[in-house]
């Protein structure tokens, strides 16, 4: 396979968005929605190490994850987001000190990405919740997996903030509209985890670090440049050589 491209295809390179992934995204859960679904697999879920902070910088994924230990603490091959973390643990003389709750913020934290068939839309919906979140709907589906061939659910959300919680409810096949109905009998026999690709949002280490600084981390303590350089930004180094584009 060649690696280069050339004419049209060279110029509509030029406007392609995609980067290869899915297109498939999450799909919202916030408080107060809630979705009618049909649970095709008890095993149709996916754990991930999440970074973020609230209403701060969106959650995304490490393109090269860290080695973690059985408790999910990073012990080789740290990323930006991993060693800020360990600045501030060694600095802590208790979790709930100053350097503790700054350290907490940059820990990577296990999240769940469980898909459903939305029975309203007629496709798969995939939503990201948290480990305690993820067992209380495990739990309602392990106690109706007998069942699943002959009940719906409904999938909400409930709380405001940090303190929300995520209900499965089983419902009848009579609660159902005609549509849901016909959306039940046509959804897939088997999950394809396929289904999962590209879902999270990778980041690599210049876009982790880029990240650090908009959250207000000092990244030269942990051995980065206070500015961005060319490579994190994207942009070209300039070339006084180079002739414009004729087009």
């Amino acid at each position: 396979m060649t690696q280069f491209t050339n004419g049209m295809d060279a110029l509509n390179a030029l406007n392609e968005t995609n980067d290869g992934g899915s297109s498939r995204e999450f799909t919202s859960l916030k408080s107060g929605s809630k979705y009618i679904v049909r649970v095709i697999d008890k095993a149709a879920v996916q754990m991930a190490y999440s970074y973020g902070i609230f209403k701060q910088i969106n959650s995304f994924v490490a393109k090269e994850p860290s080695t973690k230990s059985q408790k999910g603490y990073p012990t080789a091959n740290l990323t930006p987001w991993d060693k800020a973390w360990k600045y501030h643990k060694d600095l802590s003389n208790d979790f709930n000190d100053e350097h503790g709750q700054e350290a907490s913020k940059y820990r990577a934290k296990v999240r769940f990405a469980m898909a459903f068939f939305d029975l309203d839309q007629g496709e798969y919906i995939i939503v990201d919740v948290s480990k305690k979140q993820a067992q209380t709907i495990a739990a309602v589906i392990a106690k109706n997996e007998k069942k699943l061939g002959n009940k719906a659910f409904e999938l909400e959300k409930v709380g405001s903030g940090t303190s929300t919680s995520v209900m499965l409810s089983p419902l009848d096949l009579d609660d159902l509209t005609d549509k849901q109905r016909a959306n039940f009998d046509k959804a897939p026999a088997e999950f394809d985890h396929a289904i999962f690709d590209g879902i999270w949002y990778e980041q690599d280490e210049a876009q982790q670090v880029t990240l650090l600084r908009q959250a207000g981390f000092d990244v030269t303590k942990i051995g980065y440049s206070a500015a961005p350089d060319a490579a994190e930004t994207g942009e070209d180094t300039p070339n006084e050589d180079e002739e414009p584009l004729p087009f």
